[in-house]
C-alpha cells in the first residue's frame, strides 16, 4: 500500500499540473469545427479546404463519381469519413456547402461533398495537405485525390511538386 501511494500519488499531481500547463497557442492553431455528432466537418480559419474533427483535411476523388471504388486496400491510405444524414445537414446549414451521405458496400454511411465521398489520408497529420494531388491506383481504379474545398474555383494550395506518383496496388 505504501509503495501505491508512494508512486501513484506523485504520477496523479504530475499529471494534473501538466494538464494544467497546456494550451497557449496551439488552441489557437486548431480549427474551429462544426460539431455533427459523430464527426465534424469545417474549414481552416482563412481557408476554403474542408477538414475533420481533428483537423484532418478531408479529400475526394472523380474515380468515385458513379460508385464508391476506394475499398479494400485502398481503405488503409483513404479513411472513409463516416457519419449520418444529420450530420451531413447540419454541416451543411454552417458551411453553406453541399453535403451528404452515401452507402458504402459494408452498409456504413460516407459523408460526401458534392456527391462525391470524402477520405482523410492516413499518412498526414491534421492541418497537412499532403493527399492534394496525390496519384494512386488500387485493385485496376486509377484515383487522383483532391482536397475538398467549399469554393471549387480558389484553386490549389498544395506544393507544386506533390508527391505524384503515389501507391499502386
Amino acid at each position: 500500500m505504501r509503495l501505491i501511494s508512494k508512486v501513484l500519488i506523485p504520477l496523479a499531481v504530475t499529471a494534473v499540473l501538466v494538464a494544467g500547463c497546456g494550451g497557449g497557442d496551439d488552441e489557437a492553431a486548431a480549427p474551429a469545427a462544426v460539431s455533427t455528432g459523430l464527426v465534424s466537418v469545417d474549414t481552416v480559419e482563412g481557408s476554403d479546404v474542408l477538414v475533420d474533427r481533428e483537423g484532418k483535411t478531408l479529400y475526394t476523388t472523380p474515380a468515385e463519381e458513379a460508385d464508391i471504388r476506394c475499398v479494400d486496400a485502398c481503405e488503409s491510405f483513404w479513411e472513409p469519413t463516416v457519419g449520418t444524414a444529420n450530420d451531413a445537414e447540419q454541416a451543411a446549414t454552417e458551411l453553406d456547402a453541399d453535403l451528404g451521405v452515401v452507402e458504402r458496400p459494408t452498409g456504413e454511411k460516407q459523408l460526401t461533398f458534392n456527391g462525391l465521398p470524402l477520405y482523410t489520408f492516413t499518412e498526414e497529420d491534421a492541418g497537412q495537405l499532403e493527399g492534394d494531388g496525390f496519384v494512386d491506383d488500387f485493385q485496376g481504379t486509377h484515383f487522383e485525390w483532391e482536397a475538398a474545398r467549399t469554393d471549387a474555383g480558389s484553386g490549389s494550395s498544395a506544393p507544386t511538386d506533390s508527391p505524384g506518383g503515389g501507391f499502386d496496388y
